[in-house]
């Protein structure tokens, strides 16, 4: 049976090099994400490798009709979804009414990820990964409302979607246990991205309390761990390929490519109990009218 990908914001940076990790490790990988001219680079590059499978583009409202119609992404069982996608902003945005760090970093892969269990499933044995950040780390832990009180800081508000979707990840492993489909979670570490060297180097990103050292904090933590996209791919790679996870899940998987100690926070019940009622409330899996 041929293996099969989904990579979301596969068309550039980190997700690419993943798409070519796992292309190379012969899945057929279908990248996902929203400009067409990207996508067929992406596509392009893929193939260029000559990989035993073609790849293939999908724009993110073409993945949401063939869910609708029942259908699976690639047209056969899938066998790994790498929910690569994320997005740090500068100012307070909207997207659907409801905040944009959010919706980008937790609610649009946990929307994927419960739409596409039933594909997974049957593909089993199957893996889904969950690209996680350190900046969980500095977020705020109450998920009463998708949007905590105080001021708008995108990086701690990126944390804090990216730290929903962690204690998400852990439990999506409990959930799934004995079903064939593993639940990873894969933290890049620094990388040079759109993201590092764009959004991160404005200190109005951080709280006051930590705006006056961001710009030392940045280039410290830019230059010790910051490489090419393709070393930060490692981890999301080998979390959906290492046979040495074959039957394992709720792992993290560092920046180094080895298993770590999930961040303590995403770990508490309370939290995960309460991120999965706000994603039910905001992202229902049934369609409203």
């Amino acid at each position: 049976m041929k293996k099969t990908a989904v990579v979301t914001a596969g068309t550039a940076g980190i997700g690419l090099e993943t798409a070519l990790g796992l292309s190379a490790a012969g899945f057929s990988v279908t990248v996902v994400g929203r400009n067409a001219d990207r996508g067929a680079r992406a596509v392009e590059r893929i193939n260029a490798t000559s990989p035993a499978h073609p790849a293939r583009f999908l724009e993110v409202r073409a993945l949401a009709d063939r869910i609708a119609s029942g259908h699976a992404a690639s047209g056969d069982p899938l066998t790994v979804l790498v929910n690569n996608v994320g997005a740090m902003f500068g100012d307070r945005r909207d997207l659907g009414g409801v905040e944009a760090s959010f919706v980008v970093n937790h609610l649009s892969p946990y929307l994927l990820t419960e739409l596409l269990l039933t594909t997974l499933t049957a593909g089993a044995p199957s893996r889904i990964v969950n690209v996680t950040s350190g900046a969980v780390g500095v977020a705020k832990r109450v998920f009463d409302a998708v949007e905590p009180s105080g001021g708008y800081y995108g990086f701690h508000w990126y944390g804090r979607a990216k730290l929903a979707n962690l204690a998400y990840t852990i439990d999506l492993a409990a959930r799934l246990d004995g079903t064939g489909v593993s639940v990873f979670a894969a933290d890049p570490g620094g990388a040079a991205t759109d993201m590092t060297n764009g959004t991160m180097t404005d200190p109005k990103i951080v709280s006051p309390a930590l705006r006056l050292m961001w710009p030392l904090v940045r280039r410290r933590f830019v230059r010790s761990t910051s490489g090419p996209a393709s070393v930060a791919a490692r981890p999301s790679i080998v979390a959906a390929t290492d046979e040495a996870l074959a039957g394992r899940t709720g792992i993290v998987i560092g920046a180094q490519a080895r298993p770590v100690a999930p961040f303590r926070g995403a770990t508490d019940p309370r939290v995960a109990e309460a991120v999965r009622r706000l994603s039910e409330r905001h992202a229902p899996l049934e369609a409203t009218t």
